[in-house]
């Protein structure tokens, strides 16, 4: 018995030794948005390339709850309550700035190119300032082009606007409808259901995809506008300390299919479903009009106050010439492809 016990021991040693038995990392991953959403969806791909890269060394564990609600979620993956996890920047007002570029109005019609555009615009000139600090940031990105929903009337103007009540997600869109004068209040996308469902609002400011994620069948109307009335600044991040804790060759592989791999998988997979809920809208009886140029000019007339707001805030924060970034940031999107 004493021999079997003293060759087991070896053999663990020799194991050890050439790296055999390496102990596997595994990550506590979570989501406070349902399975079947989008986000959900592309982060758990994300998982899966994480662990096929790394040989199995690296997989995650989904919850299947999320940890936190959404505008809590930054902090509890800071504070090693989940591992892995994302969150809308807008959620928590005044936190952060310059991921506001991403925000504005009339950027474009396409999840990815905004959402690759805007990594590497944040890798160039965000990262270095660390608003983000306190957790490694695996990727920024943002949703499709966003758009005035209501169940109760076309939208054809800010003055038909201002008759509604929107549930709205925060970020510029927050500081664009006070100056439009519009009636809105910051909620977390989740509760949109029942906001709408208990008619407390009559409409909400979404991409696409959301009529189809949240259920949101009492929608009748939509108002679209060239490159979006408004985006959202998403960020994709892991705990720091689980992060540092990792070996040379483990950070490698995450750093491979984080930044700019990452952002088109996410906005990849919010165009696919922002087309897929444009023809469920259609099934819906959604009737869908375009923002006339009195209706574009009206927001882009606020919007420029708004920007020039922005650009002296995020120089206190240390970004120079804000203007040129996100002219750059414009000039970025076209490039994708």
């Amino acid at each position: 018995m004493k021999l079997r016990s003293l060759a087991a021991a070896a053999l663990s040693a020799t194991l050890l030794g050439s790296g055999l038995a390496s102990a596997q990392t595994v990550f506590t991953v979570s989501s406070w948005l349902p399975p079947s959403h989008t986000l959900s969806t592309v982060q758990k791909n994300w998982c899966d390339l994480l662990e096929k890269d790394s040989a199995g060394r690296m997989k995650c564990n989904i919850l299947p709850k999320g940890v936190a609600a959404a505008p809590g979620t930054f902090d509890a993956v800071r504070d090693g309550l989940a591992d892995i996890s994302y969150t809308v920047d807008g959620y928590t007002p005044g936190r952060f700035i310059n991921t506001q570029v991403a925000e504005f109005p009339f950027l474009g019609d396409s999840a990815t190119a905004t959402s690759v555009a805007y990594q590497r615009i944040y890798s160039k000139y965000f990262a270095p300032l660390g608003e983000h600090r306190g957790v490694k940031t695996l990727a920024v990105f943002t949703h499709g082009p966003g758009i005035i929903f209501n169940s109760k009337k076309p939208v054809a103007s800010a003055a038909d606007a201002s008759a509604l009540k929107f549930r709205i997600g925060g970020g510029n869109i927050n500081e664009l409808s006070k100056a439009m004068g519009w009636n809105t209040t910051l909620k977390a996308a989740p509760e949109s259901f029942e906001l709408l469902s208990t008619g407390v609002m009559d409409g909400t400011f979404f991409p696409d995809e959301s009529i189809a994620s949240f259920k949101l069948s009492m929608i009748k109307h939509a108002t679209t506008f060239p490159g979006g009335l408004y985006n959202t600044s998403f960020v994709f991040m892991m705990n720091q300390a689980k992060y540092n804790a990792l070996s040379a060759q483990d950070k490698a592989v995450v750093d491979k299919i984080s930044g700019e791999t990452a952002a088109r998988m996410f906005g990849e997979g919010w165009d696919r479903v922002d087309a897929a809920s444009r023809e469920l809208q259609k099934s819906q009886g959604v009737s869908r009009i375009v923002a006339d140029k009195a209706f574009v000019k009206a927001v882009m007339d606020k919007q420029d106050y708004l920007e020039t707001k922005w650009a002296a805030s995020a120089q206190v924060k240390g970004l120079q010439n804000p203007k040129a970034v996100l002219a750059e940031f414009r000039a970025e999107i076209a490039k994708v492809k």
